[in-house]
Order: C-alpha cells, then structure tokens, then sequence
C-alpha cells in the first residue's frame, strides 16, 4: 500500500528534485540541508541620514529575526547565537518576529528566557510579533517570554529614546498576517523632524509606511527566500513579502524610505536553505558627511 504524502514531504521532494535539476545533485541537497542553516552571515550596514541626531551618531543596533525555535533550530545554536550579539556590543537589539515555529508544540520555551535576557544593550532591546509569534495561540506566550527576556514588544505604538536631550523614535505593528497591524496610531505623537524606524516583521508593509513619515524599516518574515535557484531567484515568498524579500530597498514617497529585509536565522515548513545563509545584521547610524 502506497504510503500517503504529507504536503511537507511533498514540498521535501520538490526542492530536491528542484536542486537536482539544477545541476546541483547530492552534495547540493546536503548543503543546504545540514550546512547553509548552520552557518551565520554578519552584515555591517551604514545608516546615515541628516536627521540623526549628533547623541545618535555611531550608535550600533543588532537586528535579528525569525529563529523559528523548534524547527531545526535548536537553543544550543539559540544560545551561539547571543554570544555574538553581546560580542558586537551593540547598543540596541531588535528582534523581528518568529521566535518558535510552532509556540503550542515548544515544550522547552522556559528555557529561552535566560538566553534571551543575557543580552546586553544600553539603548535597550525590543521585539515585535510575526505570524508564528500568534499561531498555534503563542500570543501570551510569546509576550510573557520576550517581558521577561528584557524586551519591550511594541504593538502598533512608539518609544523615544533619548541620550542627553537628543531623541529618535522606535515605532512597531503587529503582525499583518495573524495580527492586527496600524501604522498610524504607531506613529501617533512623533514631533514632527523626528527620525523615526518602524519595526514591521512583515516588509511588504513599507508601501503603507511611507504615508506616515517613517525614514527606515527593518522586517524579517522571507528568510531571503530560504532556497533560491540560480537564474530563477527566490523560491519561497510568504505573503507580506513578495515583493521585498531581502535586503535594501527605497521606497519612494514625499520622505523616502528605506526598507531592510533579514534573510533570517531559522527555517520553517522546509529544513533547506540555499544561497541565503542565515542573516545577523548590524546597522550603524551615522550623521552624513556631506
């Protein structure tokens, strides 16, 4: 009798048939399967804009983004991964969204809580929800863990932070896949001449924020497409990230934008990435030049 073929084993067989294609073979399948989702790519951006502040001027904020816990991403590598965020002394750390796969299956999530609130930053640490930080009824979960982690999860609202009078401004929405996402009220009480980041897991959502005076935006949510094929591009684009998937982009509007997409550090649905290794990405800000 003929064994029946879950979606996940059919997508499996797909991809592999895909990298064979491809001229690829084996070796490529187990490249992306056991190496490229183990290593870590450290992207150094500079962020410079004329309304930073001279307080904000090399001021270093770590980003990162969809571990997707329990779904080939184990807290030993969670834990790998925090040593390196403190080594980069970063003064804020954003975490975009996607913490565990599956929130109602993760039988270890009290364990996460010491890892996370070991990292250190003087700005401090914020997080936002994405689609599986609500699914599998992880909300309160996942807001319990990020609390008590040291991160403040900002749902459609802002925070100023301030060195010695000079502030800039930290907005974040909900979720547009499972939440309930509203720009506006996140940049409710901004001054005007402020500069303002929006933390969005979901990128696509940059076309709205242009309306309300954002300056940068950092998402996660595409894992840079997770597997992309040479002369194809990216083959997995979740919805909310179809048309920004992984890296810079500017988004046009009477004051322009810039998107930042992480590649992210985890899988889900698939255990392959392939030429999109996993994603740490430090920005500094910087007062231009010229």
């Amino acid at each position: 009798m003929a064994k029946k073929q879950t979606r996940r084993t059919f997508l499996k067989s797909l991809i592999g048939g895909t990298l064979a294609v491809f001229g690829i073979g084996a070796g490529g399948y187990f490249y992306a399967r056991e190496i490229e989702p183990n290593l870590l790519d450290v992207q150094t951006h500079i962020i410079a804009h004329s309304l930073i502040p001279g307080q904000f001027d090399g001021t270093r904020i770590v980003q990162f983004s969809d571990t997707h816990l329990g779904f080939q991403y184990p807290l030993e590598q969670l834990k790998r991964l925090a040593q390196k965020i403190n080594s980069l002394k970063p003064d804020m750390i954003i975490f975009s969204g996607d913490l565990m796969d599956e929130p109602n299956k993760y039988d270890t999530a009290h364990a996460i809580v010491p890892i996370l609130k070991g990292l250190h930053a003087p700005l401090g640490k914020f997080s936002i929800y994405g689609n599986h930080d609500h699914g599998g009824y992880g909300t309160n979960l996942y807001k319990t863990i990020m609390d008590e982690s040291g991160f403040q999860t900002l749902v459609n609202e802002n925070v100023a932070l301030t060195r010695n009078g000079q502030s800039i401004y930290l907005a974040g929405i909900d979720d547009a896949m499972l939440g309930k996402p509203d720009i506006k009220a996140s940049a409710n009480g901004i001054p005007t001449g402020a500069y303002k980041i929006l933390l969005s897991h979901a990128p696509d959502l940059a076309d709205d924020a242009i309306e309300h005076g954002f300056h940068f935006q950092l998402s996660g949510h595409s894992h840079g497409g997770q597997i992309k094929i040479p002369f194809f591009g990216a083959l997995v684009k979740p919805p909310f990230a179809e048309k920004y998937h992984e890296g810079f982009y500017t988004i046009a509007g009477e004051v322009p934008l810039t998107l930042y997409v992480n590649r992210g550090l985890g899988t889900t649905r698939l255990p392959f990435r392939f030429m999109s290794k996993p994603e740490l990405t430090v920005f500094t800000l910087k007062i231009p030049t010229e």
